[in-house]
């Protein structure tokens, strides 16, 4: 692992999504400053750093929903930055996203929120689209539940209903923005398990922008740090762990193992 402001990413051998200089901006002020960035395919790669510094910017940029002021962005060995916003349906059935919140639809069954995206997208019967959400519940330990409503079940129950729709498209790389946010310790380890066998038995691609140090020391393959707009860190947990860079020591421990420098946006 190397540590240093702007840290040039390793080379990979069969990159999956590729970050090149990208900028960003609001409101004239930089939030991504040349960032660099490289996730392997199948690799679970946790996104860390305090708040308001381009975590979810960085992963949005990957299904459109922000352009980037400068660089490249690379999924798969294609550029997808400039595409026209039409071409991004396509993108979004390899890339999908699950948000903070669980977005379900509260008049609609699991099983129905589930189906949904099938009947839609695919095309699908009724009949067949909620037989195939069914079992995808089950992969995600919800077929008992299928037909309660958002409203009956618990926030980790809502958001692993949220995954199970996320993976109807069956998609390449799943964004997870926040998983375990608001679930007590029981529930958000659930979602680092389905986290970690999306790759290890399907072979996803998945980033995941977290604050939660149990998940992130217990299920990323790789660990990014960013600062100032750039990734100051990156490395296995074992690597993180090990640095001694000030600000690497501060997020982990909340203190700075030496002189801290200005705090980064």
């Amino acid at each position: 692992m190397r540590s240093a402001a702007g840290v040039r990413p390793e080379p990979i051998a069969e990159p999956m999504i590729e970050l090149r200089g990208v900028w960003k901006g609001f409101g004239g002020r930089p939030v991504l400053a040349g960032l660099d960035l490289t996730v392997a395919r199948g690799e679970v790669l946790f996104v860390v750093g305090t708040s308001g510094v381009g975590k979810s910017v960085t992963i949005k940029h990957l299904v459109g929903l922000l352009r980037i002021d400068a660089g490249e962005i690379w999924l798969d060995g294609r550029r997808i930055d400039a595409l026209p916003e039409r071409a991004y349906a396509e993108i979004r059935r390899r890339v999908a996203m699950v948000f903070q919140s669980a977005t379900l639809f509260d008049a609609m069954t699991l099983a129905e929120n589930v189906a949904l995206p099938l009947r839609k997208h695919r095309g699908l019967r009724a009949a067949v689209a909620l037989a195939d959400a069914r079992r995808r519940l089950e992969e995600v330990y919800l077929g008992d539940l299928a037909d309660r409503f958002p409203a009956e079940v618990s926030d980790g129950v809502r958001k692993r209903a949220a995954i199970a729709r996320a993976l109807t498209l069956e998609p390449e790389v799943v964004l997870f923005d926040e998983p375990t946010t608001g679930l007590d310790p029981q529930n958000a380890r659930r979602i680092d398990r389905l986290i970690r066998e999306l790759a290890d038995r399907r072979g996803v691609t998945a980033m995941v922008v977290s604050h939660d140090l149990a998940s992130i020391f217990s299920t990323a393959d790789r660990i990014a740090l960013l600062y100032q707009g750039r990734v100051r860190a990156c490395g296995t947990a074992t690597e993180i762990r090990a640095s001694a860079d000030p600000v690497v020591v501060q997020f982990i421990h909340g203190h700075a193992s030496g002189p801290m420098e200005t705090p980064g946006f």
